[in-house]
């Protein structure tokens, strides 16, 4: 000892040795001195712990925190420090490790308190139960208050008191009603998709649809067929099937939810869907395209195995506490065998194409004026109350809805008993009190008019389902500098319609042989609104050439289609809405594609639908008569 104490320096070998000692009377605290000592006896280092060698004490505390018997320490300073630095960090790691079960054990011991004391209360509830029953003073008291509130009635709203009746009631819907009609009274019924604006009655027909089916001699339908109703932007689910209530779940023992009983005996329990509620009957989804898409996919399989199946991982077909109709729901799924009838104001291609592709697609029409008019009346019968002769025509310019439209009429009615309690009139102004005070505007703010105009032309386009009457005006004035006059468009009407407007002069000197470029030219789609494709070319030329040649257009003709560079014209979308949208303007003739002309079935109050090939066949339509002599020679 002398030796090294010489060779390392006294200071350091008291410091190491105090080290030392300190990590012992620490193992000492944490393990306890005779328990020390045994496991010393064990790794055979209750020697070195006595020895006054410094390397030896080292190696027996080396062997006690790591509880290895064959670990020792080498006689260098450098070894002997970076070995207590070791020590001193594994001590601390235990001492840690040590503190955290200590207090994970403290809260084990007071959770397993707490469940006890819970326990013994439920025991000793269910005894109470037992010898008094469930009810007590408070719960007979809450019971008394809900009897109560069942015999207070505020009767059916409006909507529910006008809603129709029968199909005989839906009004300007009668293709898609006899569509409907045919798909679902049938030995074959099918799956059907009803597209159309809000408003139009898709819920009301799927309603009646499956009531006339129930008294078809054809139908499969059983007179106790369910109409299951559900809105499917409020269906939502768990992507761990904790809660579908479309499909059905699996509420497991773990899960909030399950039988008490089940959950005790660890049992998983299926909870039916409304597929199967629907079962034998229809299942009516409104708003289907706001559907989650992969509910959607789900969806399609049960429309195809006509069942639901389910799974959990706590289901043992073995286990004796299984019920009999559990077993059956996981072993054989639940029928799901019924028609569905989905609902939505989207486009087709907002849909799954796998769901389209299984069911048969209806379309509604968008409600005219003439029919809000014929609403309204009803509406006016049913609530018993006398309408002024304009009141209907009124109505009809603030909504193409027919839900809105007899909201109108029982807000009115509303006003007019405010204004006059015994036998009202629903007056024009009560309409315009309810209009004003829901910010209500026309629909149709374009209409047709007898009177020609030069350089101003009627397109058609389409918002959603619901077409309308886009107003195009065109001026040209001699360039201030021949060939080099400039086009002026309103760029908000989107880059289709600007590219239209470059079509255009192309087939104006196509058909005209007037250059473009010898004109000041100044385009403008009234409103601003936005042109998403190109069929907006025809009016497009025909406003153009207008303020070119000075030349009147008739203001009762809307016209749609794209124009070629040449002069042709092409077909579009979109079509049967288009023809709508010039119907609620008043329009008397609608100028379109020839390959669109039979798209549309005519109607009696239908505007005349005249197929044109090219840009010169519509103007000869439109009496618009250019020189010969200024034609082009090539043309």
């Amino acid at each position: 000892m002398r030796a090294v104490g010489q060779r390392w320096g006294r200071g350091q070998l008291v410091d190491l040795s105090r080290r030392t000692q300190a990590l012992f009377e620490v193992l000492a605290d944490l393990h306890g001195t005779d328990r020390l000592v045994l496991k010393a006896s064990k790794l055979d280092a209750i020697d070195e712990m006595k020895s006054h060698v410094l390397e030896r004490r080292v190696s027996a505390l080396k062997k006690l925190v790591y509880d290895d018997p064959t670990l020792s320490v080498a006689g260098g300073r450098s070894e002997l420090s970076a070995a207590l630095n070791e020590l001193e960090e594994e001590i601390a790691d235990q001492m840690a490790r040590r503190d955290i079960e200590e207090r994970l054990e403290r809260k084990v011991n007071e959770r397993m308190q707490e469940r006890h004391e819970e326990y013994i209360r439920e025991i000793r509830s269910q005894i109470l139960k037992e010898d008094h029953g469930p009810e007590t003073a408070a719960t007979l008291k809450r019971y008394a208050v809900l009897e109560k509130l069942e015999t207070i009635r505020l009767g059916p709203s409006a909507l529910e008191r006008l809603r129709p009746r029968s199909m005989d009631e839906v009004v300007g819907q009668q293709r898609a009603v006899a569509a409907v009609l045919s798909k679902l009274s049938t030995p074959f019924p099918q799956h059907i998709l009803l597209y159309g604006p809000p408003g139009t009655g898709k819920t009301t027909v799927a309603r009646l649809a499956l009531e006339a089916a129930r008294r078809s001699s054809h139908s499969i339908f059983s007179p106790e067929a369910p109409f299951v109703e559900v809105d499917g932007t409020t269906l939502r689910w768990d992507p761990r099937e904790v809660t579908n209530p479309l499909l059905g779940s699996v509420h497991d023992p773990i899960y909030q939810g399950a039988r008490r009983d089940l959950a005790d005996s660890g049992v998983p329990e299926p909870k039916l869907g409304l597929v199967t509620d629907a079962h034998g009957g229809v299942l009516f989804i409104d708003e289907i395209g706001d559907l989650d898409p992969i509910l959607q996919n789900k969806l399609l399989k049960v429309l195809e195995e006509k069942r639901v199946r389910f799974d959990s991982s706590y289901y043992d077909a073995g286990d004796p506490r299984v019920p009999t109709y559990v077993k059956k729901l996981f072993e054989d799924g639940a029928p799901a065998d019924f028609i569905m009838i989905g609902a939505t104001t989207r486009d087709p291609e907002d849909l799954s194409p796998a769901l389209r592709s299984r069911c048969a697609e209806v379309f509604f029409d968008p409600l005219t004026p003439r029919h809000i008019e014929t609403i309204v009346m009803d509406a006016g019968r049913r609530l018993g109350v006398e309408l002024d002769r304009e009141v209907a025509v009124a109505i009809g310019k603030l909504t193409l809805e027919g839900r809105k439209a007899v909201g109108i009429v029982a807000d009115a009615y509303g006003v007019a008993l405010a204004r006059q309690a015994d036998s009202p009139v629903i007056t024009v102004d009560d309409v315009q009190r309810v209009a004003v005070a829901g910010r209500l505007s026309k629909v149709i703010t374009t209409r047709a008019s007898q009177r020609p105009a030069v350089g101003h032309a009627f397109g058609l386009g389409v918002a959603g389902y619901v077409g309308s009457v886009i107003e195009i005006e065109a001026v040209a004035f001699p360039a201030r500098t021949p060939g080099q006059g400039t086009i002026r468009f309103n760029e908000t009407a989107g880059s289709m319609a600007r590219d239209s407007v470059h079509n255009v002069a192309s087939a104006l000197r196509a058909i005209t042989g007037r250059d473009v470029k010898d004109y000041d030219l100044h385009v403008n789609i009234i409103g601003g609104g936005r042109i998403d494709g190109p069929s907006a070319g025809l009016p497009l030329l025909v406003a153009v050439v207008s303020a070119v040649e000075d030349i009147p257009v008739p203001q009762d003709v809307a016209m749609t289609g794209e124009v070629s560079l040449r002069g042709g014209v092409k077909p579009v979308g979109g079509v049967h809405e288009k023809v709508f949208g010039a119907r609620q303007a008043g329009m008397t003739r609608v100028l379109l594609p020839a390959e669109n002309a039979d798209e549309v079935a005519m109607e009696i109050d239908q505007p005349v639908l005249v197929g044109v090939s090219t840009a010169e066949e519509a103007l000869a339509q439109l009496g618009m008569r250019i020189p010969t002599g200024e034609r082009p020679a090539s043309a």
